[in-house]
């Protein structure tokens, strides 16, 4: 059974794989290689196998090509839309504070305005009562002069030249008395026209006074709602620049005391803002006020502080991922390896100095650069360096190209991310960058 299936099998290989001879004549001898049924089927498939494991793998690297870049399209233009919305509420917070402003200043000379109308109604309530009291006064003297009339005139009448009463009311008042009640009629005219003066301007003070209270209750609703737009703004700013930090594995804490003592010059951008209270009874609207102007100096601690530190991608046009963070052949791979043509452009992911530039070992051509925070850089296997040591970078400048020097096994990019010399995984910044950016 066995020996017919063999001759089976050695049939169906001599009918699609006949026994072939190939001969190599020289100039003195000729000789020839026997391939056997068996040895041209292996080579057959060796032969197919190879051309269908370069199809597979061009597919597969036109795919990957085509997944980058269109994800590389979508991060840029969510990238894009993040910056517009962020430019987009820096103008309106900006908006914002200026209004705020302004209707400090206004409630501030609404208040003087209060002040001296209060004044100046306490001064005619003054007046008032100073002409009440002359009234009272000259009423007195009034009644006190007529007693002394009427007491003159009965000591200077004889007792035999007495009349009946009725006679006694006919008798004509003498012409200084007259005189007197003229001059004291005028006068109490006169203060009851000032008096009625003071009470009409008092009236009209109040008036007023209720008018800049309503006015002033209208500008606290509008300025309450100024505040809670500039204070949802903030807090939509600020929240996302946290959970960055956070993500990257960064204490946002420390990072703020450091950039607040590395910025702390008089004058300068991160000089901070406040409403004075000196001299008065601290208002809520001051508070606030102050509460959003440090929230605001805060974001821009967080602005400089991502600046300094590396969220960017090393890489602007396509590329694909080809290996990792983490162990990789038994060893420590420290780093994420980026595969794109030869010479592409390699750039700075955040503002520092150039420590190294030079060959070194296994990485060759290698570029270090040292950040804040005890931050460093690594880019590897570079074809060509175009910075020198020393040198201070800004983020998105190019430094290199993209090569195949050091112990590297095709073209690619190494680059690493080290916090206080402890390498770290370089794309929990670069995913951390990508979700807020």
């Amino acid at each position: 059974m066995r020996s017919r299936l063999e001759i089976k099998i050695r049939a169906l290989l001599e009918r699609y794989f006949p026994e072939r001879r190939l001969f190599l004549r020289s100039d003195n001898d000729t000789r020839f290689i026997r391939l056997k049924p068996s040895t041209q089927l292996v080579a057959f498939m060796g032969l197919t196998f190879i051309v269908s494991w370069t199809i597979i793998s061009t597919a597969i690297l036109l795919m990957d090509s085509i997944g980058s870049g269109n994800f590389r399209e979508q991060a840029r233009r969510d990238q894009q839309t993040y910056e517009l919305r962020l430019n987009a509420m820096s103008l309106e917070r900006d908006a914002r504070t200026e209004e705020a402003l302004a209707a400090q200043d206004r409630f501030n000379t609404a208040l003087q305005q209060i002040s001296v109308m209060q004044s100046q109604l306490l001064n005619s309530e003054t007046r008032r009562r100073e002409l009440e009291t002359g009234i009272g006064v000259i009423q007195a003297t009034l009644r006190r002069t007529m007693k002394e009339r009427e007491t003159a005139l009965r000591e200077t009448t004889p007792p035999d030249q007495e009349v009946s009463g009725k006679q006694a009311t006919r008798l004509t008042n003498p012409p200084l008395a007259n005189d007197m009640l003229n001059i004291l009629s005028i006068a109490l005219a006169e203060t009851a026209q000032q008096r009625d003066k003071v009470i009409a301007s008092a009236e009209v003070a109040l008036q007023a006074a209720e008018e800049i209270r309503l006015d002033l209750a209208l500008m606290e609703e509008k300025n309450d709602q100024i505040f809670r737009q500039l204070e949802d703004a903030m807090t939509v700013s600020v929240e996302p620049l946290t959970k960055m930090f956070s993500a990257a594995g960064l204490d946002a804490k420390s990072m703020m005391e450091e950039v607040r003592r590395g910025y702390r010059g008089q004058g300068g951008p991160m000089m901070p803002i406040s409403f004075s209270t000196k001299g008065g009874e601290i208002t809520k609207e001051a508070i606030r006020a102050n509460r959003l102007l440090d929230q605001m100096d805060q974001l821009n601690m967080y602005r400089i502080a991502a600046e300094t530190a590396p969220f960017a991608n090393p890489l602007k046009s396509a590329f694909r991922y080809t290996s990792g963070f983490g162990t990789r052949w038994g060893r420590m791979h420290k780093g994420t390896d980026f595969a794109a043509k030869y010479g592409t452009p390699i750039y700075a992911t955040a503002d520092g100095i150039v420590v190294h530039s030079d060959w070194l070992s296994g990485y060759g051509r290698l570029i270090k650069i040292k950040h804040e925070f005890g931050i460093e850089t690594r880019f590897a296997h570079l074809a060509k360096i175009r910075v020198k040591k020393g040198q201070r970078v800004s983020r998105g400048e190019r430094i290199g190209d993209m090569g195949n020097s050091g112990r590297s096994t095709g073209t690619h990019l190494h680059y690493e991310v080290r916090v206080n010399g402890r390498a770290v995984n370089p794309m929990t910044f670069i995913k951390a960058g990508r979700d807020v950016f």
